[in-house]
């Protein structure tokens, strides 16, 4: 089956353990090569133009956030101005941490480290966002300011795609919802044709 995923358009990945979503999400990043068929991403794009935030964290735990995301800036190289700066502490304000806290990432949640993930994942201003089980552990308040988040990078014209198990953390805000089985995605719906059940009614 070809699916073309596209711009400012925010995707929910669902489907059973096993069915091949993390497996997707790794192509789609460049760091898994398919053993069937190609990914391929628009001319216009690289794979550096990509943010990726898998199961493991890519975390620092002897840093503190703001450090994590000015090392990781650095690598992505965005350099060390005071732009990047004001970037990271805009970055961490929109996942809900504060720049300003002197806790080594060693000290934080689960929840916490999750959000810092995806500060992370999105630092470098990608045109694709990939997003593996971003709500795990992150209590409702999180849910919903990274939820928010998530819907502003799609208004700014970013391809999102989260994989989720928590349907309604994505349900007012996600455009297209595919479910996927044995490697392949088997439906496409809109969020208008979300059961009841799906989203907490």
């Amino acid at each position: 089956m070809n699916f073309c995923f596209n711009a400012s358009t925010l995707y929910v990945l669902l489907g059973d353990n096993g069915a091949g979503k993390s497996t997707l999400l790794r192509m789609l990043a460049g760091l898994t090569q398919p053993t069937s068929g190609k990914v391929e991403l628009n001319a216009n794009f690289t794979r550096q133009q990509v943010g990726y935030m898998g199961h493991a964290s890519l975390l620092y735990d002897e840093l503190t956030g703001m450090e994590n995301l000015r090392y990781f800036a650095e690598l992505q190289g965005m350099g060390t101005s005071h732009e990047t700066i004001k970037k990271c502490e805009l970055a961490m304000n929109c996942v809900g941490l504060d720049p300003g806290m002197h806790r080594n990432v060693h000290a934080y949640s689960q929840g916490m480290r999750q959000r810092l993930s995806l500060a992370r994942a999105v630092l470098h201003s990608p045109k694709i966002v990939l997003l593996d089980e971003p709500f795990s552990n992150v209590d409702a308040v999180s849910m919903a300011q990274m939820s928010r988040h998530l819907g502003e990078l799609r208004d700014a014209g970013c391809t999102v795609i989260v994989i989720t198990h928590q349907v309604t953390a994505l349900a007012h805000t996600g455009d297209e919802f595919l479910t996927m089985q044995l490697g392949r995605i088997i439906e496409s719906r809109k969020r208008a044709q979300l059961r009841p059940t799906e989203v907490g009614l």
